[in-house]
């Protein structure tokens, strides 16, 4: 084992249901009793609303708030803990790029460009964003093992590209895409760059100055942390651009009768009552993972993967597509053959028993407008097979989605 200690029993789920081997990750993760006994701490002791109040209890709410952003603050290598914004989650946060900074800067003509790995999240807010402005969604394709080659990112980004939009990591597949070099690419060229980091954070040590993006979003969910909070990071010029995406307490400097002036970023894109609970757990999920290391949380990952691709090579029926050298913990096997020999072999009844009444795997795009499900099994009866999505066409005065099928 290459974390320090053992880490199972830190978890009270498997405490309480010791029969479960937890695989969905990728989804959620379990929670750490740290985690759950910070954020029970706050509601015993400090339970109040921030930057509202000048009572005790509403002074320490607002020190624990902000005390949870400058966790954040070396976790990722920002600058400065003022360049943390404070969302519901990946989504939240990439929706305020799309629409806070990308939507009043994109004239027609322009161009997003975005991959087919994408989960939805970091898809559908660049289709409406493209579509509104009349501007072009182009998708970089991906290589038949399921990858992503920065040629094809290069080719795609041209002088009427505003943005490039990105996962670090594909939650389905597990590939870890060359970020750094991406991002190089697109700001020599003039575009912004974002990068879904929700598959990455977790699991490896993440730094937005190596990285060179503009924009990173992750959620807290995904890396022991609490549902409803997420972390946008910017550079601090771009927070200065952003309009907000809400608006409403707490992001007010002054109000008048017919015009209102915002608070500097953050906290301008923050309105209403933030997740100061969970802003709280999350600062325990970043003391947590810190304590184990970012460098034996990779080095576990790896040697997870490899333990698993020797194992699931023996099975009978059963092919893993893409290459090990540059995956997280989690990526796609596929199912060939009967419906029952694979599904003994495997003996994991939950999922064998999903695979037997629904006789489906899971093709690597299928976040993506190109992507569909794949039945490798037999048909079970009742379940029609999915029709193939036709391309997007472009539309007179409208955007367009630029992407080719990939059969894996």
């Amino acid at each position: 084992m290459t974390l320090p200690r053992e880490v199972r029993e830190d978890f009270p789920l498997f405490a309480r249901r010791p029969e479960i081997v937890y695989l969905d990750s990728a989804a959620t993760s379990q929670k750490p009793r740290a985690v759950l006994d910070a954020m029970r701490r706050f509601y015993e002791t400090s339970n109040a609303n921030v930057r509202r109040g000048i009572h005790r209890l509403g002074e320490e709410a607002t020190e624990a708030l902000e005390e949870a952003r400058e966790a954040v603050r070396p976790f990722v290598r920002a600058r400065s803990a003022q360049e943390v914004v404070f969302t519901r989650g990946t989504t939240e946060s990439i929706n305020l790029v799309a629409q806070g900074w990308a939507a009043p800067r994109l004239r027609p003509g322009d161009e997003i460009v975005a991959t087919e790995l994408e989960h939805h999240s970091n898809l559908l807010p660049w289709q409406r964003a493209a579509n509104e402005a009349g501007a072009t969604l182009r998708l970089v394709p991906v290589s038949a093992a399921g990858e992503l080659r920065p040629i094809d990112v290069e080719r795609l980004v041209g002088p009427r590209t505003r943005l490039v939009a990105f996962s670090h990591a594909s939650n389905v597949l597990g590939a870890i895409l060359p970020a750094a070099r991406i991002a190089r690419a697109a700001r020599d060229r003039g575009a912004a760059v974002l990068i879904d980091a929700a598959q990455t954070v977790p699991h490896l040590p993440v730094d937005v100055q190596e990285l060179g993006c503009d924009f990173l979003a992750f959620s807290a969910h995904k890396m022991l942390g609490p549902t409803g909070i997420g972390v946008l990071w910017a550079r601090r010029e771009r927070l200065e651009e952003m309009e907000p995406l809400l608006l409403g307490g707490g992001m007010v400097r002054e109000v008048g009768e017919d015009r209102s002036t915002w608070l500097d970023p953050p906290w301008r894109l923050e309105a209403g009552t933030p997740p100061i609970a969970e802003a709280v757990g999350l600062r325990a999920a970043i003391e947590y993972l810190e304590a184990l290391g970012m460098d034996a949380v990779r080095a576990h990952d790896r040697e997870l993967v490899s333990h698993a691709v020797e194992r699931l090579a023996a099975v009978t029926g059963l092919r893993l597509h893409g290459v090990c050298r540059a995956r997280s913990a989690h990526r796609r096997p596929e199912l060939h053959g009967s419906r029952r020999a694979p599904a003994r072999r495997l003996d994991v009844p939950g999922s064998a028993r999903h695979l037997r009444t629904r006789g489906q795997s899971l093709r690597p795009t299928a976040h993506a407008p190109a992507g569909r499900v794949r039945h490798s099994a037999r048909q079970p009866a009742g379940v029609q097979r999915p029709r193939r999505r036709r391309r997007a066409r472009p539309r007179p005065g409208g955007s367009a989605i630029r992407s080719r099928p990939v059969t894996v």
